[in-house]
């Protein structure tokens, strides 16, 4: 009796052994193609990738493990540098946390996207990061992109009047915070040059639709679309 309890339970053991081994690994949580679709809503902001530069948000080349607010050459807002300095670092778990409601994580935050609700969205595109982000920056990714020469070509190649840019400003800020911070309307403080010309030629053209901002800009010329670029890329984040 106590012989053929053991071998059954020497059985059962091999048994169990071998349904573990033959068991399927852990499915990875994301789907990286479906993730790379989700990316296109971000990536008019951030570049990732082999040679990624900053534009109107930071490159997310080599995210994960990185803390937060503290590439070189991106002006962070105030609330984003001081999540970092607390130890806030990126992974996949606060990756999650952000990208679902960004100003609830980080109040004060610069960026105007309001957030993925979709979990499944939410992991796809985490999955897609992490191997997206795996390339080397530029040198330097704090230099401008090269001017697409079929919009605002002619702007981009005009040094703008900076106290010109501020006189005209006075209609933007209306809506606009001076400050960088959104409440509902996007930041435009801090913008590179370049992707601020672009996109007001976008508005001009209508490439872009928004009621608001083609009224805006359809009176604006070169000159003062270059002088209202140099005032609010020369503004700091607060």
């Amino acid at each position: 009796m106590l012989w053929g309890r053991g071998l059954s339970g020497f059985l059962f053991a091999m048994v169990a052994a071998a349904a573990a081994s033959a068991a399927p690994p852990e499915p990875e949580h994301g789907n990286r193609e479906r993730g790379k679709t989700v990316f296109e809503a971000c990536n008019g902001c951030h570049q990732v990738g082999a040679g990624a530069r900053h534009g109107i948000g930071p490159h997310l080349d080599a995210l994960f493990g990185r803390r937060a607010g503290s590439l070189d050459g991106f002006r962070y807002s105030s609330a984003m540098r001081r999540r970092g300095k607390d130890g806030l670092v990126w992974d996949a778990a606060t990756l999650d946390r952000y990208l679902q409601k960004p100003r609830r994580m980080v109040p004060g935050t610069r960026m105007s996207f309001r957030g993925l609700s979709d979990k499944r969205a939410r992991e796809d595109l985490i999955a897609y990061l992490k191997a997206a982000t795996a390339s080397a920056p530029a040198s330097n990714p704090s230099a401008p992109s090269p001017p697409r020469p079929e919009i605002g070509g002619a702007a981009m190649a005009i040094e703008g009047d900076a106290a010109y840019g501020e006189y005209l400003a006075g209609e933007c800020v209306t809506c606009h915070q001076r400050s960088g911070r959104t409440d509902g309307i996007p930041s435009i403080v801090g913008w590179p040059r370049e992707a601020f010309i672009r996109a007001l030629f976008e508005y001009k053209s209508n490439v872009r639709r928004h009621q608001v901002m083609s009224m805006m800009t359809a009176n604006l010329g070169n000159e003062e679309i270059a002088a209202l670029a140099a005032f609010f890329s020369g503004l700091d984040p607060q």
